[in-house]
């Protein structure tokens, strides 16, 4: 399931593994100053769950995962 979505409401594709890496970590890194600034807990700070799949984008904006999985826009 795409954990993120653009203004339109279309999952996030990243052109490299290594943007899309980087976009997680900063994510994270949001998630532990939280934690610093007493705003979040220890554990909800520590906890990835976040994962890096190669997609296939369709011409309606839709991405496709190897196993078949099909993604479109949020409502």
């Amino acid at each position: 399931m795409p954990a993120w979505y653009d203004e339109s409401g279309r999952p996030v594709v990243f052109e490299t593994e290594l943007e899309a890496q980087r976009e997680i970590a900063d994510y994270h890194l949001t998630l532990i100053y939280e934690f610093l600034d007493g705003e979040r807990d220890f554990y909800d700070a520590m906890t990835v769950e976040d994962f890096i799949l190669p997609v296939d984008i369709w011409p309606d904006g839709k991405i496709s995962t190897e196993d078949g999985r099909i993604f479109g826009k949020q409502d």
